[in-house]
């Protein structure tokens, strides 16, 4: 009687023992368990547990979270691979939403094929289409108008080259906008043939389309941003950093996500319209959870494929043309200098070897007492190889590893086989600046991140062509490219320290894969299917749970 007296007396001990040791432990809101979780932390450690409470990552590591934790929310990972939330270091965001209402062009073989695709359209006020491509065609020459003045004499088409650096427009959309054969840019190219108009414009004169066919509603620029958010948490995206916003869309962007409409994390690049960068210059950044605007969007030249990129020595299939500056070199010596004053950073779009030579010494003397300012080069596509030490640790690369699979059939064609050496070199760039952040450009190429992780660890197209990589040389290994997706892209963005990775203290932004792409053949990388999307800790995208 006294022993079972002395067990009791014990096990009641005990259980005050561990009820008192429960009350100690912290609460969270749930832990995600038995996961092959690549933390992409300072040793690329891998996990197999975390623990997420009011958004943000508590814990991370291994079962013992268990024992330091209390819960009543468990999520069993069942082995699968995890990674933190993706990150588009370059795209346009709200222009993939706009698209989302347009005839989609990508993948067209002919003039013919994109006459077809419009032809259904004739009961619009305005026929508008993207994705077209030249390049792609039989005849790799810019199309006429001719057809489209015969099919639609009444109705003003515009066709956006799928670079976003070109239009294709008929006589009606023309005459709408008041260009004739005396307009002329000294941003850009009006083109024309035996002296009469072809409709082809390319960079600058754009704008006086887009100022003739008036300001979208704000309906459908809110439908434009919901659009795209679907988009990209179906793709595994947590954060883009789009390339050229206006302050009317940025100040959108900010008010939707303050009702919780927009969820998606943006870092937004202002357009560089005086107005717009004024008005954030005087009234300062804005920085929330979800928003961080500290940045101007330059465009130095054209794109390659429409041959608007400004190089050095004349393009090699077009012996008289050294392409354009969109924004003249005095100006963008003063835009760097006001935007150094105000510690805004610099990101601009750069396609040529003469464009990167004037950011590099422009970016060099302007930042040269500037401790940490992580001024960008959009694209860094043709680079002269003597160039190429002048990136650093001040001046970054962001770049888009589908742009050199996509361009690889044609750009040595534009460039010739000397200057390829220093195109597309993304392993070249990083030995210098020691970071690359890595993008897609959408809706220049396809949302998906992993054609991006293909590309770039294998330098091939969908097709598994070239059978050796196309300029091999510049492969990233498959944890530099992780990093270029994610903690890399938030260096650009100064985000590292609440993005980027799975780690304690950073919002819980996290993606669950149905592969481990960090071993898997690389010929199966690119076919990733997301199985679900987190933001701050909550789920935002399931394939079989919808938004």
């Amino acid at each position: 009687m006294k022993k079972s007296i002395k067990l009791n007396n014990l096990t009641l001990v005990l259980l005050v023992i561990t009820s008192l040791l429960q009350s100690c432990k912290k609460s969270v809101d749930y832990i995600a368990y038995n996961g092959n979780i690549y933390t992409v932390n300072n040793d690329f450690n891998v996990a197999s547990a975390f623990a997420v409470k009011d958004g943000k990552f508590i814990d991370v590591g291994n079962d013992e979270i268990f024992s330091k934790y209390n819960t009543k929310q468990k999520i069993d990972l069942n082995g699968s691979t995890v990674l933190p939330g993706l990150i588009d270091a370059h795209c346009h965001f709200y222009g993939l939403g706009l698209n989302q209402s347009v005839i989609d062009l990508t993948g067209t073989s002919s003039f013919n094929e994109i006459l077809e695709k419009i032809a259904f359209e004739n009961n619009k006020d305005v026929i508008r289409g993207r994705g077209w491509d030249q390049n792609d065609w039989e005849i790799k020459e810019f199309p006429n108008k001719l057809k489209l003045d015969l099919a639609y004499p009444n109705t003003p088409v515009i066709l956006e080259r799928i670079d976003g650096h070109a239009y294709l427009v008929n006589q009606k959309a023309l005459d709408i906008a008041g260009i004739d054969i005396n307009t002329t840019s000294t941003n850009g190219t009006v083109l024309s043939k035996k002296g009469k108009l072809t409709g082809v414009l390319i960079d600058g004169p754009m704008s006086i389309i887009d100022d003739a066919f008036g300001e979208i509603s704000l309906d459908n620029k809110i439908k434009a941003l919901i659009s795209a958010q679907k988009i990209c948490f179906q793709n595994g995206l947590t954060t883009v950093d789009d390339a050229g916003l206006s302050k009317e869309v940025i100040l959108l962007i900010d008010s939707l996500q303050k009702k919780d409409l927009l969820k998606m994390r943006v870092y937004a690049m202002i357009s560089n319209s005086e107005d717009d960068v004024d008005y954030f210059l005087e009234n300062g950044p804005i920085k929330t959870n979800s928003l961080n605007v500290r940045s101007v969007k330059v465009y130095g030249d054209g794109a390659l494929g429409s041959r608007g990129a400004t190089l050095k020595e004349p393009y090699s299939d077009d012996k008289h043309n050294y392409g354009k500056l969109v924004t003249s070199y005095k100006d963008i010596k003063d835009l760097a200098d006001k935007l150094a004053k105000a510690n805004f950073q610099m990101n601009t779009h750069a396609i040529g070897d003469s464009t990167i030579n004037i950011l590099i010494d422009t970016y060099s003397k302007v930042l040269e007492n500037k401790t940490d300012p992580r001024w960008r080069i959009e694209h860094s596509q043709i680079i002269d190889l003597n160039d190429i030490d002048g990136y650093n640790n001040k001046i970054l690369p962001s770049v888009q590893p589908t742009h050199a699979t996509s361009d690889m059939y044609w750009a040595k064609d534009r460039v010739g086989s000397k200057r390829i050496k220093g195109a597309y070199a993304y392993k070249a760039l990083l030995e210098k600046s020691k970071v690359i952040g890595l993008g897609t450009d959408f809706p220049v190429e396809k949302v998906n991140p992993f054609h991006t992780f293909y590309a770039s660890i294998s330098r091939k197209d969908l097709n598994d062509y070239p059978e050796k990589g196309f300029e091999f040389e510049n492969a990233l290994s498959r944890e530099e490219t992780l990093k270029g997706m994610t903690i890399w892209a938030a260096y650009l963005n100064f985000e590292e320290k609440e993005k980027g990775s799975i780690e304690k203290g950073k919002f819980a932004d996290f993606i669950i894969i149905d592969r481990d792409i960090m071993k898997v053949e690389t010929n199966k990388t690119p076919n990733t299917k997301v199985l679900k999307t987190y933001l701050s800790g909550k789920l935002v995208y399931s394939n079989t749970v919808a938004n």
